[in-house]
């Protein structure tokens, strides 16, 4: 049997992409480049996230036990320069402050729902910091198969235009077409499956990050009216 005809599978099963590629169209290739370009902002995300997560849990650890040991609120104040990547240092100094304006005016804490407001304010700021970009990664996820089943449908059209063209219904005409269709397939999925694996990876990082700052909330408080009944 003539092998000839099986060269572009054998192509795609070998991974020669360069030669897949070289049988692609304009558009074909327009189609490759906005995936690329996709994969390559989702990994700087990735990257950048994971490492940015990752230092806002071992942070919020370490603060959370230096909070727990101090005595009061000026030990913590001096306590939690040394955690600023901390997301609970942010919703403490959204606390701290609140506390620090009702007893300049008004000698005491007397208005318990405006600190509790403060400290949600807190967390709603830090949880959207956290947040930031991982709509670039939800948007990988759910776009990128179909940018490269558009490829696809390319690809099949053009390998159905060179089969009209030879006049016959050989794989050596379709087989260019077939392999530069099932190219963009998997560029399209390689672009979307780590950025959806990572943005359910981060969800659930944030996810534990808001919970912490929600239980933290509860302490400050706790700490707060001990301090002020005594």
């Amino acid at each position: 049997m003539d092998p000839t005809p099986l060269q572009p599978w054998a192509l795609l099963l070998q991974g020669n992409i360069i030669e897949m590629l070289s049988h692609s169209t304009p558009v074909g290739y327009s189609v490759y480049a906005v995936l690329l370009c996709l994969s390559l902002i989702s990994w700087a995300i990735i990257f950048s996230k994971w490492s940015s997560l990752r230092r806002a849990l071992d942070s919020n650890a370490k603060f959370l036990r230096a909070f727990r040991k101090a005595d009061g609120l000026d030990a913590i104040v001096a306590a939690s320069e040394q955690f600023r990547p901390a997301p609970l240092v942010v919703v403490f100094d959204f606390g701290y402050e609140e506390i620090h304006r009702q007893v300049k005016s008004r000698g005491t804490l007397r208005n318990k729902a405006s600190l509790e407001r403060s400290l949600q304010l807190g967390i709603s700021e830090e949880m959207t910091k956290l947040d930031r970009n991982l709509s670039w990664l939800a948007t990988t996820a759910s776009v990128a198969p179909f940018i490269g089943l558009l490829g696809t449908v390319i690809g099949i059209i053009k390998a159905f235009n060179d089969l009209s063209a030879a006049g016959s219904a050989s794989l050596r005409a379709v087989g260019p077409g077939i392999s530069d269709a099932l190219l963009a397939t998997a560029v399209g999925l390689f672009a979307a499956i780590p950025a959806a694996m990572a943005y359910n990876h981060f969800g659930h990082m944030l996810k534990e990050i808001g919970a912490r700052m929600d239980d933290f909330s509860i302490e400050f408080l706790n700490m707060t009216e001990r301090s002020f009944e005594e």
